[in-house]
């Protein structure tokens, strides 16, 4: 049975694989005025085909979007030139980063001025997945980082590159951010912003870690001088610790929150039995606590509701109910 140190042992980098798969990330001297100009318009493509995607609540656009991206191609660069600790590379390559990402955010702000409709982030599933990241998030890019490392590595599996830009969300979340922050919406902005660091700081870690494990250093055959690669790691681990602070936080608070809808929703069902009456939903943020009902006649005593409520869920929560007609419900 192969383990996976034969895995790696067996797709190693050779010094003839360098130059190919340095042909795929750095792009310098005559190449890299075509790359920038091909860079530019498939990023302003993903952007305003992501933020229609966002604005018109489409999980198929969102990944079209996702599929042509090209954030990726200069995040894996920098990876790839700080494991052979070539600095300089690294820095224009994660300068380029930061001007993508400054265009995206722009061009969502933008789109989402002159957007004549009203986004609603309470209810648009697109917005709702990106702007409260979790620990699981952080697991899945780093899992998608090492993938895509793995794959840019061998021609021969390059084909899967797709799936994993479809994993590892780069465009959407900033383009999350450009609507919020029109919007005046600073935690969406935030939590969007937050699962975009999430992914690039994996991609980080986790893609140089596996180009470190395939050799591309010794294949390189560059001498490495001074401590600034081992700093530049140790530097992306500590960030990559920090975020996992507020990606715990808030995967306890939603997990909190989905234990106190569904503790909720039986308490509702119970109090409402021998009416005419059901629950239509159920929504808890924080200590806040909104039931819908649907039906006819009359209710039991709400304060029997909040006593009830309170005492299941062991802490005082602000309960407000909201009553809708059966016949609202009934469509024409």
């Amino acid at each position: 049975m192969t383990s996976l140190s034969d895995v790696f042992r067996e797709n190693r980098f050779t010094p003839q694989d360098v130059p190919r798969f340095e042909a795929k990330l750095f792009f310098e001297g005559a190449a890299r005025r075509k790359y920038l100009e091909q860079f530019g318009v498939l990023l302003v493509l993903a952007t305003v085909i992501a933020t229609a995607g966002v604005l018109g609540d489409s999980t198929a656009t969102v990944i079209g979007a996702m599929i042509i991206a090209p954030l990726m191609t200069p995040i894996m660069a920098t990876a790839a030139a700080l494991v052979t600790g070539q600095m300089g590379r690294a820095g224009r390559s994660l300068l380029l980063v930061a001007v993508g990402v400054l265009i995206v955010i722009g061009l969502a702000w933008l789109f989402g001025s002159i957007y004549t409709g009203v986004l609603q982030f309470d209810t648009n599933s697109q917005v709702l997945a990106r702007i409260s990241p979790r620990m699981l998030d952080l697991v899945a890019a780093l899992a998608s980082g090492a993938a895509g490392a793995f794959c840019m590595s061998r021609e021969d599996i390059s084909d899967s590159l797709p799936g994993v830009a479809i994993s590892i969300s780069l465009v959407p979340p900033l383009c999350v951010v450009g609507l919020s922050l029109q919007a005046g919406q600073w935690a969406a902005a935030q939590g969007a912003f937050l699962l975009f660091l999430t992914n690039f700081l994996s991609i980080l870690l986790a893609g140089g870690g596996v180009l470190a494990l395939l050799g591309l250093n010794r294949a390189a055959m560059i001498e490495i001088k001074g401590p600034a690669r081992r700093n530049a790691f140790i530097a992306i681990i500590i960030a990559v610790l920090v975020v996992a602070v507020p990606l715990g936080a808030t995967g306890g608070r939603i997990a909190e929150e989905a234990r106190t809808e569904g503790v909720s929703k039986v308490i509702t069902t119970q109090w409402i039995a021998n009416t005419e009456y059901e629950v239509e939903g159920v929504n808890a943020n924080q200590d806040d606590l909104t039931i819908i009902i649907v039906g006819n006649g009359p209710q039991p005593p709400f304060a029997v509701l909040v006593t009830n409520l309170r005492t299941a869920l062991q802490r005082p929560v602000k309960v407000v109910l909201k009553v809708v007609p059966a016949d609202k419900m009934v469509s024409p």
